[in-house]
């Protein structure tokens, strides 16, 4: 059982389990019911998306210090107790079922979703 970090939109692994989008907003132009069948998410959580203004940071960042400005910014909201509860009970999912978090962006080492990985291992998450 654990959690796979994916981009949304691509071909499910085999045994990926529930898709979770950890994204601000759907995709845009799909209808809400092909969702699913078009392997973008099962299950929308916008709350673990950075906020508007983060997302700006993410995409202005040209040099490792924007981009570290980004990861420490992204990291400060998901201490908000709301969002360790997320965490929390996500990592502990992760020990008894298979599911995925997953995001948009091509590439996971300019994505959040790079930061969620890391705060889903040190929530105690089983992550492959």
């Amino acid at each position: 059982m654990s959690v796979r970090v994916v981009r949304l939109g691509t071909a499910r692994a085999r045994g990926e389990g529930l898709r979770i989008g950890t994204v601000r907003r759907p995709p845009r132009g799909v209808p809400k019911s092909q969702y699913r069948a078009q392997n973008w998410y099962d299950v929308w959580l916008p709350d673990l998306a950075p906020s508007a203004e983060t997302v700006k940071r993410a995409q202005a960042a040209r040099t490792e210090p924007e981009w570290r400005a980004f990861m420490r910014r992204y990291r400060a909201e998901m201490a908000a107790p709301d969002k360790v509860r997320l965490l929390e009970l996500l990592a502990a999912l992760s020990q008894s079922a298979d599911f995925s978090v997953g995001c948009y962006c091509e590439d996971e080492r300019r994505c959040h979703r790079s930061v969620l990985r890391a705060l889903l291992l040190e929530h105690g998450a089983r992550v492959v």
